[in-house]
């Protein structure tokens, strides 16, 4: 199973961009004791170093639903600002986002299909005669280069597949930054008040919040 993830400081000032670099630390290591793969694909740096205005996290795992209960939604942290010391505001929200219909393109070499032929222009008795040139396509995504910078039909092998990879990677992206543009909405949609989880100090001490009435059930 695969989620692809956005934490979000919307439209927040700078003190909710530090909140998301902060979060994004808690959410890895997280995901890491849960066993679930985490990849970075997508960052936005914020206004000031060590903060971040929005980050997409690809996961993979088994299962993803129980650990993202906790936490779909916003997320705020209780605490006098950093940057501005006579700032009375004490809660600062973001927000959490499970981006949908998002593919991720994976490269794989196996995915390549080779066609030789014939280099184009001068070059030689070599290049004229002998299929030296190669097109390469990635068949997946449809991408396709076309090499003869070398007299070595391996050699331009060896340079398709590398510029064929930065061709197949610009694309997807490109295909991230259009999805990201439609969910621009998410960045404005962060939900203030009734978050998910809620933080506190510059230690980030997390003060986790129970949404369900169990322990009052079993106290009765």
């Amino acid at each position: 199973m695969e989620k692809i993830i956005q934490i979000t400081s919307g439209k927040g000032p700078l003190e909710c961009q530090w909140v998301v670099a902060k979060v994004l630390k808690v959410f890895l290591e997280e995901a890491k004791n849960h066993n679930i793969h985490s990849e970075i694909i997508h960052r936005e740096n914020g206004d000031e170093n060590l903060t971040l205005k929005s980050v997409t996290i690809l996961l993979q795992s088994k299962d993803l639903q129980e650990f993202l209960k906790s936490w779909l939604g916003s997320i705020c942290w209780i605490g006098k600002s950093t940057f501005r010391k006579l700032h009375k505001r004490t809660n600062w929200f973001i927000g959490v986002f499970e981006l949908e219909g998002l593919e991720k393109i994976n490269f794989n070499e196996k995915d390549i299909q080779f066609k030789t032929t014939r280099s184009q222009g001068n070059g030689g008795q070599n290049v004229n005669k002998v299929n030296t040139a190669v097109r390469a396509t990635h068949v997946p995504t449809g991408q396709s280069v076309f090499v003869q910078d070398s007299r070595s039909q391996l050699e331009n092998k060896k340079i398709s597949v590398s510029r064929l990879k930065e061709k197949v990677l610009e694309q997807n992206i490109i295909q991230l930054q259009k999805r990201m543009q439609e969910t621009w909405n998410n960045h404005l949609n962060v939900q203030r008040g009734n978050p998910i989880r809620t933080f506190s100090g510059t230690d980030f001490k997390k003060n986790y919040q129970e949404k369900s009435f169990k322990k009052q059930r079993n106290q009765l």
